[in-house]
């Protein structure tokens, strides 16, 4: 049903969007969404917003700890990532809030900007997430969230297997009790090796019981909220043991009380210039992050999603969290899943999720204070190594080369430049290979199969001497129009009998000015050849398209023709029959068939490599210095061998009308003292003339390379009969 209006009793009456435009339609979904809000939903959104805060408060604080930022954070970007993400976004269980990825492109941003741990930082973080939260919301209000389907899936499997690769690697510091100054995957790798002997042995015992607790729970039963028991028992564990006078990080104690309002710079132009970059990376990543996560939940539901509904919800709850004390949010991939299986219905369960996370914080003081760096970095290592989806990459690297060089590219870029950069590369190689792709689509020569019930893709399988057929499986537009071109052209010169195209048009759903100037060409350049051109099944926009144009006028309203009936048509008003009878072979089409072929090549045709070794051949313009201005003691004699009705359309004035039929009759009254040139429509009559005549004892023969056609297309002078005619004496 159109959004501009709802037909109700067969009266047209407004909708909320026609009556508020679409900015007003896209913030005013919190309003649609609790009015349609059914309470049988509420049961089990309950539940599913319960179960995700339990997962969510650990993974929350350890999600701040890789962006190097308090995990009060974490916490409060969740909440409100959450909430608002929820309310005015587009799909029923994703769930919006800190991601390990986003974590990770937000370290790299900021580390740039200010020093890590510092006010400075801590606000930069704010404006960063305040940037994102604009660039998405403009996006979604403009409209543009089909941008997000041309960022390839390779970029986002490649930069989650880097982002995890890096996660992991920066964890095994914390992890170990180690303090080392080392940045970058190598240098963090040898400097964790060559310094082993200054691991901390109570810290390394929490991180690494952390990670074995996580995978042998894991493997009993998934359904048990692992990581905050794990959280809890580390915990009690430091308090029980006095852990932190062994040197045991923990995470301190948390603020309790609603996300405080924080002071965003939004003006200072400095610190702007220096995140934008890394704010369009994470605004990209988040978004396409999220755009797939929904679209996975949405194929299982068969919920309809709107993209730039989701932009909109995106781009408020990053707003929202920057100036509320939190950082960048996207779609969490993990958080939905929970929220899905848990049976989410509806968006209310994240809003309850959030809800419950803001509570939780009140009381959870006590246990965030002993809560061992160690146990978050087990938790995250264990987390990192789910990222990394080997199977996917081993589909990916199956499926073919451009997928596979983009993802390892975009990997390899992840792990050793700011990855900011690393997402940009890897999405100018995905516009790269669309662009590649659409601008040289599919154009193959077809013929009919078997049954002649349809055309095929076939090269082994014979063309028709006289009409090509070419299908066009793209759109025609600016970048594209100079492959079908050369397409359409080098399969002229390489068939140059073929005077006659039919181009289905069924799979061009779009053609721009340059397509038609392209098919202007391709017209005129048949035309130019004696032929011409026809089209069968164009899309109605592109006929709209050539109407507009007058394209349709200059190609001819009768040269659009019904698809099961073209051939038929080209067969028995267009093309040649004395060419079908005397030159071809073959039998390409079903009104080919019962066709009488006059082709006996055991007496017309002197055998392979007969004809070639003992034939010449002439050029046109060389036959023509022959017989001009005058013709010279030597000039041949000029024998135009097709039927009398393609002679009297158009001849070489010199030329005698001796048919191929009539020569066994007629052959020894020719002069064997001169030379003679012999001269068909292409030259195939010729070769078979040539060889009959040699049969009755002519030596001296030669073939017009090229036959009439590369007379007329050297733009030479022929003579029209006005009337039949026996052709010149001898």
């Amino acid at each position: 049903m159109s959004t501009a209006a709802r037909i109700e009793d067969g009266v047209k009456r407004p909708t909320v969007q026609s009556v508020l435009g679409p900015v007003g339609f896209y913030l005013t979904q919190p309003v649609r969404l609790l009015r349609n809000y059914d309470r049988a939903n509420l049961r089990p959104d309950l539940i599913a917003g319960a179960t995700v805060a339990i997962i969510l408060l650990p993974q929350a604080i350890a999600f701040a700890q890789i962006a190097n930022l308090p995990p009060q954070m974490g916490l409060y970007a969740a909440i409100i990532g959450g909430i608002i993400g929820a309310l005015w976004g587009s799909s029923a269980q994703l769930y919006t809030g800190p991601t390990n990825t986003l974590s990770l492109l937000v370290l790299s941003t900021l580390a740039d900007v200010a020093v890590v741990g510092s006010p400075e930082y801590i606000v930069a973080a704010g404006l960063l997430a305040v940037m994102v939260g604009l660039f998405q919301l403009l996006l979604g209000l403009a409209r543009l969230g089909l941008l997000v389907n041309f960022v390839s899936h390779s970029v986002i499997v490649g930069f989650s297997t880097g982002a995890g690769v890096l996660i992991a690697v920066s964890q095994l510091q914390p992890l170990l009790g180690l303090d080392l100054d080392t940045s970058g995957v190598l240098n963090s790798l040898v400097g964790t090796v060559t310094n082993l002997d200054q691991i901390n042995p109570a810290t390394a015992a929490i991180g690494i019981g952390t990670i074995v607790f996580l995978v042998v729970v894991r493997r009993i039963n998934e359904r048990i909220p692992a990581a905050i028991v794990s959280m809890i028992i580390a915990s009690v564990v430091v308090y029980a043991f006095d852990l932190t006078s062994q040197g045991v990080e923990v995470v301190g104690m948390l603020p309790r009380g609603l996300p405080p309002f924080t002071r965003v710079p939004i003006f200072d132009v400095d610190m702007i210039s220096s995140l934008a970059a890394g704010a369009l990376a994470v605004g990209a990543i988040g978004l396409v992050q999220t755009a797939a996560i929904s679209k996975s939940v949405s194929a299982q539901t068969r919920q309809r999603l709107d993209s730039n509904q989701e932009f909109v919800g995106q781009g408020l709850a990053n707003t929202v969290a920057g100036f509320f004390s939190g950082y960048p949010v996207s779609g969490s991939f993990s958080v939905t899943a929970v929220n899905f299986r848990a049976g989410a219905q509806t968006p209310v369960a994240a809003v309850l999720a959030g809800i419950f996370v803001l509570i939780a914080i009140q009381f959870m003081g006590p246990f965030a204070a002993n809560l061992p760096r160690a146990a978050l970095a087990g938790a995250l290592i264990v987390t990192a190594y789910r990222m990394i989806d080997t199977p996917e990459i081993m589909r990916i690297l199956r499926g073919g080369r451009g997928d596979a060089v983009i993802m390892v590219v975009t990997f390899l870029g992840t792990l050793f430049l700011h990855l900011e950069t690393a997402v940009f590369i890897g999405i100018l190689l995905s516009f790269a290979r669309y662009i590649l792709r659409t601008s040289t689509p599919s154009v193959y020569s077809v013929v009919p199969d078997e049954s002649f019930r349809h055309v095929v893709y076939d090269p082994s399988r014979p063309e028709c001497p006289q009409l090509a057929l070419i299908e066009i499986l793209g759109d025609l537009y600016f970048g594209a129009v100079n492959h079908v071109e050369d397409f359409i052209l080098d399969h002229s010169a390489q068939h140059p009998e073929q005077i006659y195209l039919l181009l289905r048009m069924h799979h061009v759903n779009n053609c721009d000015f340059s397509g038609i100037y392209m098919l202007e060409n391709v017209v005129r350049y048949y035309r130019e050849r004696g032929g011409d051109v026809y089209m069968v099944r164009v899309n109605p926009a592109v006929m709209q398209r050539m109407d507009d144009t007058g394209f349709d006028d200059y190609l001819g309203q009768d040269h659009f023709l019904d698809d099961d009936d073209a051939i038929s048509y080209l067969f028995y008003h267009v093309l040649q029959p004395t060419v079908c009878i005397y030159e071809c072979p073959l039998r390409v089409f079903e009104e080919c068939q019962n066709l009488p072929k006059r082709l006996d090549l055991t007496d017309y045709d002197p055998g392979p490599g007969v004809v070639a070794e003992n034939i010449n051949w002439i050029d046109a313009r060389t036959l023509w210095n022959r017989l001009h201005p005058q013709p010279r003691t030597d000039a041949p004699v000029i024998i135009d061998v097709r039927e009398p009705r393609e002679y009297r359309q158009g001849h070489i004035v010199e030329a005698i009308s001796l048919p191929l039929t009539t020569i066994p009759e007629s052959g020894p009254g020719l002069p064997k003292d001169k030379p003679i040139v012999l001269v068909c429509r292409t030259s195939r009559r010729s070769r078979l003339a040539a060889g009959a005549m040699q049969k009755l004892g002519y030596e001296d023969l030669t073939i017009l390379d090229g036959g009439m056609l590369g007379w007329e297309a050297a733009g030479l002078l022929e003579a029209v009969d006005a009337f039949p005619t026996n052709g010149g004496s001898l």
